[in-house]
């Protein structure tokens, strides 16, 4: 048994090291198979409130704004109190759908189809990762962490910086999805890959986790940090998409 996957770091800000810091004397114990189960249900409670939002405009615009808000309150909640994440866990997912759907809604008026083509994108990343790594074909070794982690920190700053530039009516162009240029698709594409790539490190740290005897609540953590980073390569495969329509 490998030993060493907790000391590393993590690129996903849900799925640290610290996260995972636990004590072997629990009686219910993590399994693989809880925390697969556990990710399918909050993926069905996020596709489904996605599906209501999308299928109920007008409603759904005034639950857009607290649905926001409240998925970052409920993400936050769940971070520091990881014992209550079975109930704020389903919150944030049912939240985070009706986010999801709106935007999808938007993308699909701006190009037909787009919406499930991203979600095939994204399953099949998901499903294909999973096998590979299952075969032993990709490892989450400490350079890898230690890379991913680097690269999703860059990421997330640059985010937090185009945020702060829209204020001002600006913004990264790179980050534009009316950016069909190809420094723009490429910086897409590199988004995407990382997305992936932390997919990786979560299921090394969920795999970890089952093996040195977790409590069993760290099923539904390890669900939920799975699902942010579908969520975010969702997103990421939405706007990629979007660029490249854009030079048709």
């Amino acid at each position: 048994m490998n030993n060493q996957h907790l000391s590393y770091r993590s690129g996903n800000p849900v799925l640290t090291s610290k996260a995972f810091s636990i004590k072997s004397d629990y009686s219910e114990k993590m399994t693989i198979e809880g925390t697969v189960n556990k990710t399918f249900l909050l993926l069905f409670l996020v596709m489904g409130s996605g599906y209501f939002a999308w299928t109920n405009l007008y409603t759904s615009l005034y639950l857009l704004l607290p649905a926001t808000i409240l998925s970052l309150v409920f993400m936050l909640l769940i971070i520091f109190n990881k014992k209550m994440i079975s109930y704020l866990a389903p919150l944030y997912a049912i939240c985070q759908g009706i986010t999801m759907g709106m935007f999808s809604y938007y993308f699909n008026t701006l190009y037909e189809g787009i919406a499930i083509t991203a979600i095939s994108y994204t399953f099949c990343i998901l499903f294909g990762l999973l096998s590979i790594y299952r075969l032993g074909l990709i490892k989450a070794t400490e350079n890898f962490k230690l890379g991913v982690g680097a690269a999703t920190s860059g990421i997330f700053l640059l985010y937090v910086i185009n945020f702060a530039m829209s204020f001002f009516g600006t913004g990264i162009p790179l980050m534009d999805i009316n950016n069909s240029s190809m420094a723009s698709i490429g910086f897409s594409v590199f988004v995407i890959i990382i997305a992936a790539m932390n997919l990786v490190v979560d299921f090394d740290f969920i795999e970890e986790g089952a093996e040195k005897g977790a409590p069993k609540y760290m099923e539904w953590y390890g669900a939920f940090g799975l699902m942010v980073t579908l969520i975010w390569l969702y997103l990421e495969i939405l706007k990629l998409l979007a660029k490249m329509n854009s030079r048709k």
